[in-house]
């Protein structure tokens, strides 16, 4: 029971600290374009939500479908959209460089906070 708490601290902890520099990212340059990004962090578990029924399995099988197919796309483009979103916005001088970096950090341990989920939920039966 200790791992399961430990396991679960330790994803709460990152996802802590990709909200916070989400927010830093913003709050340090007073410029609040950023926060576009986290509207595809809400965006990127949809998929699995409505059509895999709760579960990230789908994303690495085989099979396929209508609503398969269009989930795993659904979930690439807001994947992508988490990384082009800062790109674009820099590219249109509307943010600096430094909040585009940190968007990417936050993105990063965002990312390495999904995959522990994913591979801890695939270990165990929570």
């Amino acid at each position: 029971m200790d791992l399961f708490k430990c396991r679960l601290a330790g994803l709460a902890f990152m996802f802590s600290a990709s909200i916070l520099l989400q927010i830093l990212a913003c709050a340090l340059f007073n410029n609040w374009w950023p926060m576009l990004s986290a509207l595809m962090y809400v965006i990127v578990p949809m998929p699995c939500l409505f059509f895999g029924g709760g579960s990230t399995q789908f994303l690495t099988s085989r099979d396929g479908g209508g609503w398969v197919d269009a989930a795993k796309f659904m979930t690439g483009a807001s994947a992508v959209g988490s990384i082009a979103i800062p790109i674009i916005l820099r590219h249109a001088h509307m943010i600096e460089t430094s909040a585009m970096f940190i968007e990417f950090t936050s993105f990063f341990i965002f990312v390495c906070t999904v995959m522990c989920f994913h591979r801890a939920s695939l270990e165990d039966d929570w």
